[in-house]
């Protein structure tokens, strides 16, 4: 997958949900083309397979869960949604928290099906934690700003310089991924001026009047 990137959430949103997700998807890939730029689809499980096959983006499930073949009703297995068309999976959003056990668990139930990982991780400190599971991508997004107007790189700078950091010293082929209050052009250029590979988005796309307005007014931040 070509960084940096825009993993564009769409939580559980109506506008992110079925048939709709599939216009939106078709618009991501669209602006995709025309760009030449990265875009990457967090999507609910159960739209996997119906996005995989319309669009050809990388489509990344929004949960797996470190189980097996066998007894586990109501998780999510990692073998699904590999054969449903996912590249990847997130864990431990801000909205789906997770321990560590499970996080280093479900980050290895994840690779031995093939999948990438992106972590998510609400502060430097858990950053450095999770990046010992050796994941693909961490996202570090504070909590507290998710949704907002006033993004990450503006509020908390420091957040995404040290974390990149910390991170590169435990595991230097973890990219550094960031979100939470991501609206503009220059909210994603000063996160990769930073060292960010990358942000993930919901609120500003889902929400927006104009989400191919929207789409392509982020990954215009992308040099």
């Amino acid at each position: 997958m070509k960084l940096p990137v825009l993993f564009l959430n769409f939580k559980t949103y109506e506008q992110g949900t079925g048939k709709k997700a599939r216009e939106l998807a078709k618009i991501a890939e669209a602006i995709a083309m025309e760009t030449g730029k990265s875009i990457a689809l967090v999507v609910q499980a159960a739209d996997i397979r119906m996005l995989a096959e319309a669009v050809d983006l990388p489509i990344f499930a929004q949960h797996i869960d470190p189980v097996s073949y066998g007894s586990n009703t109501g998780k999510i297995l990692p073998e699904t949604v590999k054969e449903a068309g996912a590249i990847g999976t997130v864990i431990n959003h801000a909205e789906n928290k997770r321990d560590n056990k499970f996080v280093e668990d479900a980050v290895k139930r994840a690779k031995e099906t093939g999948l990438t990982v992106m972590v998510c991780a609400e502060t430097t400190e858990r950053a450095k934690e999770v990046a010992a599971f050796s994941p693909q991508f961490i996202a570090v997004e504070p909590p507290e700003l998710i949704g907002g107007v006033i993004s990450v790189s503006t509020a908390k700078p420091e957040i995404i310089s040290d974390s990149v950091e910390a991170v590169k010293e435990i595991n230097s082929e973890i990219d550094l991924i960031t979100g939470a209050g991501v609206n503009s052009t220059a909210d994603v250029e000063k996160s990769t001026e930073l060292g960010a590979k990358g942000v993930f988005v919901a609120s500003k796309i889902l929400k927006a009047d104009d989400p191919k307005k929207a789409i392509e007014e982020l990954v215009a931040g992308f040099k």
